[in-house]
Protein backbone atom coordinates (compact mmCIF):
# COMPACT_ATOMS: atom_id res chain seq x y z
CA UNK A 1 0.00 0.00 0.00
CA UNK A 2 1.24 3.31 -0.36
CA UNK A 3 1.99 6.03 1.65
CA UNK A 4 -1.02 8.43 -0.53
CA UNK A 5 -3.22 5.48 -0.72
CA UNK A 6 -2.47 4.82 3.57
CA UNK A 7 -3.03 8.45 4.17
CA UNK A 8 -6.51 8.53 2.06
CA UNK A 9 -7.66 5.63 4.08
CA UNK A 10 -7.02 6.89 7.14
CA UNK A 11 -8.28 10.24 5.85
CA UNK A 12 -11.66 8.12 5.29
CA UNK A 13 -11.91 6.85 8.81
CA UNK A 14 -10.53 10.41 10.98
CA UNK A 15 -13.56 11.97 11.58
CA UNK A 16 -11.80 15.20 12.39
CA UNK A 17 -10.58 15.49 8.92
CA UNK A 18 -13.90 15.85 7.23
CA UNK A 19 -15.06 19.11 6.04
CA UNK A 20 -18.52 18.50 7.50
CA UNK A 21 -17.75 16.13 10.76
CA UNK A 22 -19.20 16.63 13.73
CA UNK A 23 -17.01 14.19 15.63
CA UNK A 24 -13.79 14.79 16.64
CA UNK A 25 -14.00 18.00 14.69
CA UNK A 26 -11.08 20.83 16.10
CA UNK A 27 -13.11 23.96 18.09
CA UNK A 28 -11.33 25.91 21.01
CA UNK A 29 -14.56 28.38 21.08
CA UNK A 30 -17.51 27.21 23.25
CA UNK A 31 -21.13 28.60 23.55
CA UNK A 32 -23.64 28.89 26.07
CA UNK A 33 -25.37 25.20 23.53
CA UNK A 34 -21.99 23.73 24.49
CA UNK A 35 -22.47 24.14 27.88
CA UNK A 36 -25.73 23.12 28.10
CA UNK A 37 -25.32 19.74 26.56
CA UNK A 38 -21.62 19.15 27.59
CA UNK A 39 -22.28 19.49 31.42
CA UNK A 40 -24.22 18.48 34.16
CA UNK A 41 -26.32 21.24 34.21
CA UNK A 42 -28.46 21.67 38.07
CA UNK A 43 -31.89 20.87 35.88
CA UNK A 44 -30.14 17.38 35.41
CA UNK A 45 -28.32 16.53 38.17
CA UNK A 46 -31.45 16.09 41.30
CA UNK A 47 -33.11 13.45 39.05
CA UNK A 48 -31.84 9.33 38.00
CA UNK A 49 -32.80 8.08 34.76
CA UNK A 50 -34.50 4.85 35.19
CA UNK A 51 -36.63 4.04 32.36
CA UNK A 52 -37.13 5.09 28.92
CA UNK A 53 -39.87 3.96 26.51
CA UNK A 54 -39.83 5.90 23.32
CA UNK A 55 -42.78 5.03 21.30
CA UNK A 56 -42.47 6.26 17.39
CA UNK A 57 -43.64 6.59 14.28
CA UNK A 58 -41.11 7.00 11.28
CA UNK A 59 -42.57 7.64 7.54
CA UNK A 60 -39.49 7.17 5.32
CA UNK A 61 -41.46 8.62 2.69
CA UNK A 62 -41.71 12.10 3.87
CA UNK A 63 -38.35 11.08 6.18
CA UNK A 64 -40.67 12.32 9.28
CA UNK A 65 -41.07 11.35 12.82
CA UNK A 66 -43.38 11.12 15.31
CA UNK A 67 -44.28 10.02 19.29
CA UNK A 68 -43.50 9.97 22.93
CA UNK A 69 -40.62 9.61 24.77
CA UNK A 70 -42.04 8.50 28.71
CA UNK A 71 -39.28 9.00 30.78
CA UNK A 72 -39.16 7.61 34.11
CA UNK A 73 -36.39 8.94 36.82
CA UNK A 74 -35.95 8.49 40.45
CA UNK A 75 -36.02 11.72 42.33
CA UNK A 76 -32.70 12.99 44.23
CA UNK A 77 -33.61 16.11 45.30
CA UNK A 78 -36.09 18.25 45.41
CA UNK A 79 -36.58 20.66 42.67
CA UNK A 80 -39.08 21.38 39.93
CA UNK A 81 -37.75 22.50 36.61
CA UNK A 82 -36.05 19.34 34.37
CA UNK A 83 -33.38 19.70 31.40
CA UNK A 84 -34.92 17.84 28.35
CA UNK A 85 -32.84 18.00 25.09
CA UNK A 86 -33.84 17.90 21.33
CA UNK A 87 -32.25 19.24 18.73
CA UNK A 88 -33.71 21.33 15.78
CA UNK A 89 -35.60 20.91 13.57
CA UNK A 90 -37.90 18.93 15.68
CA UNK A 91 -39.69 20.77 18.03
CA UNK A 92 -41.29 19.69 21.93
CA UNK A 93 -45.28 19.49 20.99
CA UNK A 94 -46.02 19.17 24.56
CA UNK A 95 -45.19 17.54 27.90
CA UNK A 96 -47.45 15.70 30.14
CA UNK A 97 -47.31 14.40 33.76
CA UNK A 98 -50.10 12.85 35.60
CA UNK A 99 -52.26 13.87 32.86
CA UNK A 100 -51.35 17.87 33.30
CA UNK A 101 -49.52 19.53 30.59
CA UNK A 102 -46.16 21.20 32.03
CA UNK A 103 -44.83 24.69 30.73
CA UNK A 104 -41.78 24.19 28.67
CA UNK A 105 -38.90 27.40 28.68
CA UNK A 106 -36.79 26.70 25.17
CA UNK A 107 -33.04 27.23 25.03
CA UNK A 108 -31.93 26.23 21.72
CA UNK A 109 -31.87 22.29 21.95
CA UNK A 110 -32.44 22.24 25.88
CA UNK A 111 -35.70 22.33 27.33
CA UNK A 112 -36.98 23.54 30.53
CA UNK A 113 -39.82 21.92 32.06
CA UNK A 114 -41.69 23.29 35.16
CA UNK A 115 -42.88 19.84 37.06
CA UNK A 116 -46.41 21.03 38.67
CA UNK A 117 -46.19 17.98 41.28
CA UNK A 118 -44.33 17.76 44.28
CA UNK A 119 -40.90 15.91 43.53
CA UNK A 120 -40.65 13.62 46.54
CA UNK A 121 -36.83 12.60 47.40
CA UNK A 122 -36.67 8.88 46.45
CA UNK A 123 -39.96 8.64 44.26
CA UNK A 124 -40.43 7.62 40.77
CA UNK A 125 -41.88 9.80 38.36
CA UNK A 126 -42.73 9.57 34.98
CA UNK A 127 -42.93 12.15 32.48
CA UNK A 128 -44.07 11.91 28.72
CA UNK A 129 -42.60 14.43 25.97
CA UNK A 130 -44.79 14.59 22.38
CA UNK A 131 -42.62 15.43 19.49
CA UNK A 132 -42.65 15.01 16.04
CA UNK A 133 -40.94 16.89 12.89
CA UNK A 134 -37.98 16.34 9.72
CA UNK A 135 -35.08 15.38 12.21
CA UNK A 136 -31.62 16.21 10.48
CA UNK A 137 -30.18 14.28 7.73
CA UNK A 138 -26.66 13.00 7.63
CA UNK A 139 -24.78 14.54 5.57
CA UNK A 140 -21.67 11.77 6.29
CA UNK A 141 -22.68 9.05 8.48
CA UNK A 142 -21.84 8.03 11.06
CA UNK A 143 -19.35 11.05 12.03
CA UNK A 144 -22.03 13.65 10.96
CA UNK A 145 -24.71 11.75 12.26
CA UNK A 146 -28.56 12.36 12.19
CA UNK A 147 -30.77 10.07 10.17
CA UNK A 148 -29.72 8.12 6.78
CA UNK A 149 -32.40 8.01 4.55
CA UNK A 150 -31.73 5.74 1.52
CA UNK A 151 -32.91 3.29 -0.79
CA UNK A 152 -31.59 -0.11 -1.44
CA UNK A 153 -30.74 -1.20 -5.05
CA UNK A 154 -34.42 -2.53 -5.26
CA UNK A 155 -35.52 1.02 -4.43
CA UNK A 156 -36.72 -0.16 -0.88
CA UNK A 157 -36.05 2.44 2.08
CA UNK A 158 -33.43 1.61 3.63
CA UNK A 159 -32.92 4.09 6.46
CA UNK A 160 -30.55 4.49 10.00
CA UNK A 161 -29.68 6.29 12.85
CA UNK A 162 -26.30 7.65 14.04
CA UNK A 163 -25.63 10.01 16.79
CA UNK A 164 -21.95 9.83 18.63
CA UNK A 165 -20.80 13.15 19.44
CA UNK A 166 -24.16 15.06 18.02
CA UNK A 167 -26.39 13.70 20.33
CA UNK A 168 -28.80 10.97 20.39
CA UNK A 169 -31.23 14.52 20.73
CA UNK A 170 -30.77 14.79 16.97
CA UNK A 171 -33.49 12.22 16.74
CA UNK A 172 -35.53 11.67 20.08
CA UNK A 173 -35.97 13.58 23.11
CA UNK A 174 -33.84 12.64 26.50
CA UNK A 175 -31.19 13.38 28.69
CA UNK A 176 -28.40 13.59 26.86
CA UNK A 177 -25.14 13.67 28.78
CA UNK A 178 -23.61 10.27 28.84
CA UNK A 179 -22.95 10.84 32.83
CA UNK A 180 -26.50 8.93 33.27
CA UNK A 181 -27.55 5.50 31.68
CA UNK A 182 -30.72 4.69 31.50
CA UNK A 183 -31.19 1.12 33.22
CA UNK A 184 -33.81 -0.28 30.48
CA UNK A 185 -35.25 0.41 27.39
CA UNK A 186 -38.38 -0.31 25.19
CA UNK A 187 -38.50 1.13 22.33
CA UNK A 188 -41.22 0.62 19.61
CA UNK A 189 -40.77 1.90 16.07
CA UNK A 190 -43.59 2.32 13.83
CA UNK A 191 -43.04 1.75 10.06
CA UNK A 192 -44.55 0.95 6.59
CA UNK A 193 -45.69 -2.79 6.77
CA UNK A 194 -43.65 -3.80 3.72
CA UNK A 195 -40.30 -3.21 5.85
CA UNK A 196 -38.82 -4.67 8.46
CA UNK A 197 -37.49 -2.19 11.83
CA UNK A 198 -34.54 -3.27 13.65
CA UNK A 199 -33.35 -1.65 17.15
CA UNK A 200 -31.53 -2.74 20.55
CA UNK A 201 -32.34 -5.77 22.68
CA UNK A 202 -34.71 -8.17 22.15
CA UNK A 203 -37.81 -7.92 19.90
CA UNK A 204 -40.65 -8.30 22.49
CA UNK A 205 -43.63 -8.19 19.81
CA UNK A 206 -44.69 -6.95 16.32
CA UNK A 207 -47.93 -4.94 16.04
CA UNK A 208 -49.77 -5.60 12.76
CA UNK A 209 -52.17 -2.81 11.20
CA UNK A 210 -53.60 -2.22 7.52
CA UNK A 211 -50.50 -0.15 6.48
CA UNK A 212 -47.98 -0.32 8.92
CA UNK A 213 -46.47 -2.49 11.93
CA UNK A 214 -44.90 -1.79 14.87
CA UNK A 215 -41.49 -3.79 16.42
CA UNK A 216 -41.42 -3.40 20.23
CA UNK A 217 -37.56 -4.19 21.05
CA UNK A 218 -36.52 -4.32 25.01
CA UNK A 219 -33.45 -3.45 26.15
CA UNK A 220 -32.97 -4.89 29.39
CA UNK A 221 -29.26 -3.47 30.74
CA UNK A 222 -27.81 -0.37 30.92
CA UNK A 223 -27.36 1.74 27.43
CA UNK A 224 -25.47 4.68 26.74
CA UNK A 225 -27.91 7.05 24.69
CA UNK A 226 -25.96 7.48 21.68
CA UNK A 227 -26.00 3.69 21.62
CA UNK A 228 -29.81 3.60 20.97
CA UNK A 229 -30.59 3.32 17.10
CA UNK A 230 -33.18 2.91 14.70
CA UNK A 231 -32.72 0.68 11.48
CA UNK A 232 -35.27 -0.10 8.55
CA UNK A 233 -34.86 -2.06 5.73
CA UNK A 234 -36.22 -4.97 3.87
CA UNK A 235 -34.30 -6.92 6.07
CA UNK A 236 -34.17 -10.90 6.31
CA UNK A 237 -33.09 -12.79 9.35
CA UNK A 238 -30.74 -15.43 10.12
CA UNK A 239 -28.89 -16.42 13.59
CA UNK A 240 -26.82 -19.25 15.79
CA UNK A 241 -26.01 -19.58 19.15
CA UNK A 242 -22.80 -19.02 20.43
CA UNK A 243 -21.51 -21.16 23.59
CA UNK A 244 -19.82 -18.37 25.46
CA UNK A 245 -18.54 -17.63 29.08
CA UNK A 246 -21.21 -16.93 30.26
CA UNK A 247 -23.93 -19.47 28.41
CA UNK A 248 -25.71 -19.58 25.57
CA UNK A 249 -25.70 -16.39 23.60
CA UNK A 250 -27.97 -15.37 20.59
CA UNK A 251 -26.20 -13.85 17.95
CA UNK A 252 -28.53 -12.77 15.11
CA UNK A 253 -27.73 -11.03 11.91
CA UNK A 254 -30.32 -8.56 10.07
CA UNK A 255 -29.28 -8.32 6.16
CA UNK A 256 -30.62 -6.66 3.06
CA UNK A 257 -31.99 -9.37 1.35
CA UNK A 258 -29.97 -9.74 -1.75
CA UNK A 259 -27.02 -10.20 0.66
CA UNK A 260 -28.44 -12.83 2.65
CA UNK A 261 -26.03 -15.28 0.95
CA UNK A 262 -22.44 -13.60 1.21
CA UNK A 263 -23.55 -12.28 4.62
CA UNK A 264 -23.74 -15.77 6.16
CA UNK A 265 -20.18 -16.61 4.71
CA UNK A 266 -18.88 -13.40 5.55
CA UNK A 267 -20.25 -12.92 9.16
CA UNK A 268 -18.22 -16.11 10.32
CA UNK A 269 -15.69 -13.49 11.63
CA UNK A 270 -18.85 -12.51 14.52
CA UNK A 271 -18.32 -15.58 16.25
CA UNK A 272 -14.67 -15.18 16.25
CA UNK A 273 -14.59 -11.93 17.43
CA UNK A 274 -16.85 -12.77 20.33
CA UNK A 275 -13.75 -16.11 20.96
CA UNK A 276 -10.94 -14.05 20.81
CA UNK A 277 -12.52 -10.72 22.67
CA UNK A 278 -14.21 -13.14 25.74
CA UNK A 279 -11.00 -14.12 26.16
CA UNK A 280 -9.01 -10.79 26.12
CA UNK A 281 -11.44 -8.51 27.62
CA UNK A 282 -14.30 -11.44 29.66
CA UNK A 283 -17.43 -12.37 28.97
CA UNK A 284 -19.78 -10.62 26.49
CA UNK A 285 -21.40 -7.61 28.82
CA UNK A 286 -25.25 -8.12 27.58
CA UNK A 287 -26.27 -11.26 27.31
CA UNK A 288 -29.82 -10.34 28.61
CA UNK A 289 -30.14 -8.17 25.09
CA UNK A 290 -27.91 -10.73 22.89
CA UNK A 291 -25.60 -9.61 19.94
CA UNK A 292 -26.74 -8.23 16.49
CA UNK A 293 -25.19 -7.07 13.23
CA UNK A 294 -27.24 -4.84 11.08
CA UNK A 295 -26.97 -3.87 7.93
CA UNK A 296 -27.20 -0.41 7.07
CA UNK A 297 -26.47 2.95 4.15
CA UNK A 298 -23.52 3.93 6.23
CA UNK A 299 -20.03 2.40 7.16
CA UNK A 300 -20.93 1.18 10.57
CA UNK A 301 -21.48 2.12 14.11
CA UNK A 302 -21.25 0.11 18.05
CA UNK A 303 -24.39 0.51 18.91
CA UNK A 304 -24.97 -1.43 22.09
CA UNK A 305 -25.98 -5.23 21.16
CA UNK A 306 -27.04 -3.82 17.63
CA UNK A 307 -24.02 -3.25 15.91
CA UNK A 308 -24.51 -1.62 12.72
CA UNK A 309 -22.80 -2.36 9.10
CA UNK A 310 -21.77 -1.24 6.28
CA UNK A 311 -18.07 -2.31 5.03
CA UNK A 312 -19.58 -3.93 2.02
CA UNK A 313 -18.81 -7.57 2.93
CA UNK A 314 -14.86 -6.92 2.64
CA UNK A 315 -12.10 -7.33 4.60
CA UNK A 316 -10.27 -4.59 5.71
CA UNK A 317 -11.38 -1.27 6.03
CA UNK A 318 -13.44 -0.99 2.90
CA UNK A 319 -11.31 -3.70 1.54
CA UNK A 320 -7.90 -2.04 2.77
CA UNK A 321 -5.57 -2.12 5.45
CA UNK A 322 -4.97 0.94 7.36
CA UNK A 323 -1.76 -0.98 8.91
CA UNK A 324 -0.15 -1.63 5.49
CA UNK A 325 1.38 -4.59 6.77
CA UNK A 326 -1.39 -7.46 5.29
CA UNK A 327 -2.71 -8.39 8.57
CA UNK A 328 -5.64 -6.16 8.58
CA UNK A 329 -6.78 -7.82 5.44
CA UNK A 330 -7.60 -11.05 8.13
CA UNK A 331 -10.58 -9.66 8.99
CA UNK A 332 -13.89 -7.18 8.58
CA UNK A 333 -12.64 -3.92 10.08
CA UNK A 334 -15.96 -3.08 10.97
CA UNK A 335 -16.98 -6.28 12.28
CA UNK A 336 -13.91 -6.72 15.05
CA UNK A 337 -13.80 -2.86 15.59
CA UNK A 338 -17.15 -1.91 16.24
CA UNK A 339 -17.68 -5.04 18.49
CA UNK A 340 -14.71 -4.33 20.57
CA UNK A 341 -17.23 -1.19 21.47
CA UNK A 342 -19.62 -3.71 23.32
CA UNK A 343 -16.21 -3.85 25.99
CA UNK A 344 -15.11 -0.24 25.52
CA UNK A 345 -17.68 2.03 25.29
CA UNK A 346 -21.08 0.19 26.13
CA UNK A 347 -19.58 -1.52 28.86
CA UNK A 348 -17.20 0.95 30.08
CA UNK A 349 -18.94 4.63 29.18
CA UNK A 350 -17.16 7.90 29.62
CA UNK A 351 -18.85 10.09 31.61
CA UNK A 352 -17.70 13.06 29.41
CA UNK A 353 -17.14 13.12 25.60
CA UNK A 354 -13.65 14.69 26.52
CA UNK A 355 -12.53 11.11 27.83
CA UNK A 356 -13.51 9.57 24.15
CA UNK A 357 -10.18 7.90 24.24
CA UNK A 358 -11.63 5.23 26.47
CA UNK A 359 -13.98 4.18 23.76
CA UNK A 360 -11.62 4.51 20.85
CA UNK A 361 -7.95 3.58 22.28
CA UNK A 362 -9.17 0.37 23.83
CA UNK A 363 -10.96 -0.15 20.77
CA UNK A 364 -8.71 0.33 18.21
CA UNK A 365 -5.91 -1.69 20.55
CA UNK A 366 -8.74 -4.76 20.04
CA UNK A 367 -8.13 -5.05 16.52
CA UNK A 368 -4.65 -6.26 17.28
CA UNK A 369 -5.60 -8.26 19.94
CA UNK A 370 -8.08 -10.08 17.53
CA UNK A 371 -4.73 -10.73 15.58
CA UNK A 372 -3.12 -12.08 18.53
CA UNK A 373 -5.43 -14.39 19.16
CA UNK A 374 -5.33 -16.38 15.69
CA UNK A 375 -2.19 -15.23 14.24
CA UNK A 376 0.17 -14.58 17.29
CA UNK A 377 2.34 -12.14 19.19
CA UNK A 378 4.22 -10.80 16.27
CA UNK A 379 1.36 -10.48 14.11
CA UNK A 380 -0.75 -7.86 16.52
CA UNK A 381 2.67 -6.11 17.19
CA UNK A 382 3.25 -5.61 13.42
CA UNK A 383 -0.39 -4.59 12.66
CA UNK A 384 -0.29 -1.87 15.72
CA UNK A 385 2.57 -0.61 14.73
CA UNK A 386 2.07 0.12 11.13
CA UNK A 387 -0.96 2.10 12.20
CA UNK A 388 1.40 4.51 13.40
CA UNK A 389 1.71 5.85 10.34
CA UNK A 390 -1.89 7.67 10.37
CA UNK A 391 -0.98 9.27 14.07
CA UNK A 392 -1.35 13.14 13.34
CA UNK A 393 -0.11 14.36 17.01
CA UNK A 394 -1.92 17.29 16.31
CA UNK A 395 -3.98 17.88 19.75
CA UNK A 396 -3.51 16.32 22.74
CA UNK A 397 -6.14 12.82 23.00
CA UNK A 398 -7.96 14.43 26.21
CA UNK A 399 -10.63 17.07 25.29
CA UNK A 400 -12.19 19.97 27.12
CA UNK A 401 -14.43 18.69 29.58
CA UNK A 402 -18.04 20.38 30.10
CA UNK A 403 -18.59 21.82 26.66
CA UNK A 404 -19.28 18.24 24.22
CA UNK A 405 -15.78 18.13 22.94
CA UNK A 406 -13.73 15.18 21.92
CA UNK A 407 -10.13 15.55 22.04
CA UNK A 408 -7.91 14.84 18.72
CA UNK A 409 -8.55 11.05 16.38
CA UNK A 410 -5.11 10.40 17.76
CA UNK A 411 -7.53 8.48 20.54
CA UNK A 412 -7.45 5.56 17.68
CA UNK A 413 -3.70 4.38 16.68
CA UNK A 414 -2.10 7.11 18.60
CA UNK A 415 -4.06 5.66 22.34
CA UNK A 416 -3.88 1.88 20.30
CA UNK A 417 0.12 2.42 20.48
CA UNK A 418 0.12 3.63 24.23
CA UNK A 419 -1.64 0.65 24.97
CA UNK A 420 0.22 -1.62 23.26
CA UNK A 421 3.45 0.33 25.08
CA UNK A 422 2.00 -0.33 28.14
CA UNK A 423 1.74 -3.77 27.87
CA UNK A 424 5.67 -4.23 27.16
CA UNK A 425 5.94 -2.22 30.62
CA UNK A 426 4.07 -4.82 32.34
CA UNK A 427 6.07 -7.86 30.88
CA UNK A 428 3.84 -10.53 31.52
CA UNK A 429 0.81 -11.33 28.82
CA UNK A 430 -1.52 -12.96 31.48
CA UNK A 431 -1.28 -9.89 34.02
CA UNK A 432 -2.07 -8.00 31.01
CA UNK A 433 -4.94 -10.12 30.03
CA UNK A 434 -6.08 -10.27 33.76
CA UNK A 435 -6.22 -6.38 34.02
CA UNK A 436 -8.07 -6.06 30.61
CA UNK A 437 -10.40 -8.22 31.78
CA UNK A 438 -10.28 -6.81 35.22
CA UNK A 439 -11.54 -3.34 33.74
CA UNK A 440 -14.61 -4.84 32.07
CA UNK A 441 -15.48 -6.54 35.85
CA UNK A 442 -14.58 -3.83 38.12
CA UNK A 443 -16.50 -1.02 35.89
CA UNK A 444 -19.27 -3.45 34.32
CA UNK A 445 -22.16 -1.23 33.33
CA UNK A 446 -20.67 1.65 34.34
CA UNK A 447 -20.32 5.26 33.50
CA UNK A 448 -16.31 6.36 34.14
CA UNK A 449 -13.64 9.85 34.02
CA UNK A 450 -9.91 8.98 32.42
CA UNK A 451 -8.87 9.24 36.53
CA UNK A 452 -10.57 6.04 37.40
CA UNK A 453 -9.32 4.19 34.52
CA UNK A 454 -5.60 5.78 35.36
CA UNK A 455 -5.63 4.88 38.57
CA UNK A 456 -6.68 1.19 37.78
CA UNK A 457 -3.98 0.49 35.63
CA UNK A 458 -1.47 1.90 38.15
CA UNK A 459 -2.97 -0.01 41.02
CA UNK A 460 -3.21 -3.65 38.44
CA UNK A 461 0.12 -3.03 37.03
CA UNK A 462 1.71 -2.26 40.34
CA UNK A 463 3.57 1.13 37.92
CA UNK A 464 3.05 4.53 38.88
CA UNK A 465 1.79 5.54 35.05
CA UNK A 466 0.77 9.26 35.84
CA UNK A 467 3.57 10.50 33.93
CA UNK A 468 3.17 8.45 31.42
CA UNK A 469 -0.58 8.84 30.89
CA UNK A 470 0.12 12.58 31.07
CA UNK A 471 2.78 12.32 27.86
CA UNK A 472 0.50 10.37 25.72
CA UNK A 473 -2.93 11.57 26.20
CA UNK A 474 -2.27 15.57 27.60
CA UNK A 475 0.55 16.51 25.02
CA UNK A 476 1.18 15.87 21.43
CA UNK A 477 5.04 15.06 22.25
CA UNK A 478 6.32 12.12 21.88
CA UNK A 479 8.94 11.25 24.03
CA UNK A 480 12.71 11.07 22.48
CA UNK A 481 15.55 8.38 23.77
CA UNK A 482 18.78 10.82 23.23
CA UNK A 483 22.02 9.28 23.36
CA UNK A 484 25.40 9.64 22.39
CA UNK A 485 28.38 7.11 22.59
CA UNK A 486 31.49 8.18 23.38
CA UNK A 487 34.98 7.01 25.76
CA UNK A 488 33.35 3.41 25.50
CA UNK A 489 30.58 5.38 27.65
CA UNK A 490 26.65 4.97 26.92
CA UNK A 491 24.74 8.29 27.40
CA UNK A 492 21.10 8.41 27.21
CA UNK A 493 18.16 10.35 28.61
CA UNK A 494 14.62 10.85 28.02
CA UNK A 495 13.60 14.43 25.80
CA UNK A 496 10.37 16.02 25.10
CA UNK A 497 8.82 14.91 27.50
CA UNK A 498 6.65 15.80 30.58
CA UNK A 499 8.08 16.08 34.16
CA UNK A 500 8.54 13.01 36.13
CA UNK A 501 8.76 10.96 33.15
CA UNK A 502 11.39 7.82 33.41
CA UNK A 503 9.40 5.11 31.66
CA UNK A 504 12.12 1.78 31.20
CA UNK A 505 12.34 0.97 27.94
CA UNK A 506 13.95 -2.34 26.25
CA UNK A 507 16.46 -1.91 23.87
CA UNK A 508 19.64 -4.22 22.08
CA UNK A 509 22.85 -3.26 22.28
CA UNK A 510 25.34 -5.19 20.30
CA UNK A 511 23.05 -8.21 19.71
CA UNK A 512 22.07 -8.06 23.49
CA UNK A 513 18.41 -7.45 24.80
CA UNK A 514 18.11 -5.21 27.88
CA UNK A 515 16.54 -2.85 29.56
CA UNK A 516 17.25 0.71 30.21
CA UNK A 517 15.58 3.01 32.57
CA UNK A 518 16.16 6.83 31.75
CA UNK A 519 15.06 10.33 33.35
CA UNK A 520 15.44 13.68 31.98
CA UNK A 521 19.20 13.69 33.30
CA UNK A 522 21.81 12.19 31.45
CA UNK A 523 22.69 8.65 32.75
CA UNK A 524 25.53 6.58 32.07
CA UNK A 525 26.62 2.72 31.30
CA UNK A 526 30.19 1.77 30.83
CA UNK A 527 30.72 0.05 27.13
CA UNK A 528 33.24 -2.67 26.40
CA UNK A 529 34.23 -0.04 23.33
CA UNK A 530 32.88 2.73 21.06
CA UNK A 531 31.85 0.07 18.48
CA UNK A 532 28.34 -0.72 19.73
CA UNK A 533 25.14 -0.89 17.82
CA UNK A 534 21.75 0.23 19.93
CA UNK A 535 18.25 -0.29 18.50
CA UNK A 536 15.23 0.26 20.32
CA UNK A 537 12.31 -2.18 20.47
CA UNK A 538 9.53 -1.32 18.00
CA UNK A 539 7.21 -2.16 20.34
CA UNK A 540 7.87 1.07 22.11
CA UNK A 541 6.31 4.37 21.03
CA UNK A 542 9.08 6.27 21.29
CA UNK A 543 11.48 8.54 19.35
CA UNK A 544 15.16 7.70 18.95
CA UNK A 545 17.93 10.34 18.39
CA UNK A 546 21.65 9.46 18.15
CA UNK A 547 24.05 12.56 19.22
Amino acid sequence: MTYRLFVHIIFLMMPFVSVNAQLLSEKNNFTRQDTLRGSITPERSWWDLTYYHLDIKINPDDKYISGKNTIQYKVLENKNVMQIDLQHPLKIKKVLQNNEELIVKHDGNAHFITLKSNQTVGSLQNIEVYYEGHPKEAVNAPWDGGFSWKKDKNGNHFVATSCQGLGASVWWPNKDHMYDEVDSMLISVNVPKNLVEVSNGRLRKIEEFTDTKTYHWYVANPINNYGVNVNIGDYVHFSEIYDGKNGNLDMDYYVLRDNLKKAKEHFKDAPKMMKAFEHWFGPYPFYKDGFKLVEVPYLGMEHQSSVTYGNNYMKGYLGNDLSGTGWGLKFDFIIIHESGHEWFANNITYKDIADMWIHESFTAYSENLFLDYYYGKKASADYVIGTRNGIANDRPIIGFYNVNNEGSGDMYYKGANMLHTLRQLIEDDEKWRHILRGLNSTFYHQTVTTQQIENYLSKESGIDLTAFFNQYLRTIKIPALEYKIENKQLKYRWTNSVGNFDMPIQVTINEKEQWLFPKADWKTMPLNSNATTLTIDPDFYVYVKKL
